[in-house]
């Protein structure tokens, strides 16, 4: 067996655990990330721009077509020491859920993404992502797992295959508008062959979410990094407004 490829970077466009409800039939959902790396990478890396004192901005816009169904689309900006802002890619996004009514021991989603990013940003110019989740609540305790499968469609990474990248959050109801968070962040490397340790990715994010309305919602996040491979210092938002 051969040497392990290091372990992708993390999404720093839309750092998110996704949680198990799809937006209802007939309704609109925008979500705006911004996210900037404090303390990122500081040289290029074939193609791709070095992190350090990036700033990304994500427009999602998600429509519900059925009671279980969803389809996103995304378009993606930054904001570079040097290049200033400028068009960074886009995504599609469909999501099904499984209905409650089925009683399963945990609530269940799926989602299947297909990016097409910049060469600045990301050395393959089309990605896929394949994302489960997992969704259990204990009283005032929630527990969200995505255990995230990606590869590269088209570009140099193709011949690596299936990479894992798990994320976890957990979080606690404080007030009835108010969720506190711990979320982890993954990128082990292609699933038959992981990367060293020291090639790992691991972020760790403390946060909250707090809802001013049955309709808006505003997630904040630092995130510290557990080696140092990719980001080590990332503040993140996210604002959910549902129409």
């Amino acid at each position: 067996m051969g040497f392990a490829q290091p372990a992708r970077a993390q999404d720093t466009f839309e750092i998110q655990v996704y949680e198990y409800e799809t937006v209802p039939k007939g309704k609109w959902d925008l979500e705006t990330h911004f996210n900037y790396i404090a303390k990122g990478t500081t040289v290029f890396d074939g193609t791709v721009a070095p992190t350090q004192h990036q700033s990304h901005l994500t427009f999602e816009f998600t429509h519900g077509i059925t009671e279980h169904f969803e389809l996103a689309a995304y378009l993606v900006l930054a904001n570079r020491p040097g290049a200033g802002s400028e068009y960074a890619g886009w995504r599609i996004r469909p999501r099904w859920s499984l209905p409650k009514e089925w009683h399963l021991p945990v609530d269940v989603s799926v989602s299947a993404e297909v990016g097409f990013p910049r060469d600045t940003y990301e050395e393959n110019s089309t990605t896929l992502e394949f994302r489960p989740i997992l969704e259990r609540r204990f009283g005032k305790v929630q527990i969200d797992l995505n255990p995230v499968l990606g590869r590269a469609l088209q570009g140099p990474g193709t011949s690596q295959g299936w990479e894992f990248e798990p994320g976890v959050r957990g979080a606690v109801s404080v007030t009835k508008q108010l969720d506190l968070s711990t979320e982890y962040y993954g990128g082990l490397g292609p699933v038959t062959n992981w990367a060293p340790r020291h090639q790992q990715v691991h972020q760790f994010f403390f946060g909250g979410d707090y809802q001013f309305s049955d309709k808006i919602v505003l997630n904040v996040g630092v995130g510290f990094a557990g080696t140092e491979v990719g980001n080590r210092l990332v503040y993140k938002t996210r604002m959910g407004w549902v129409f």
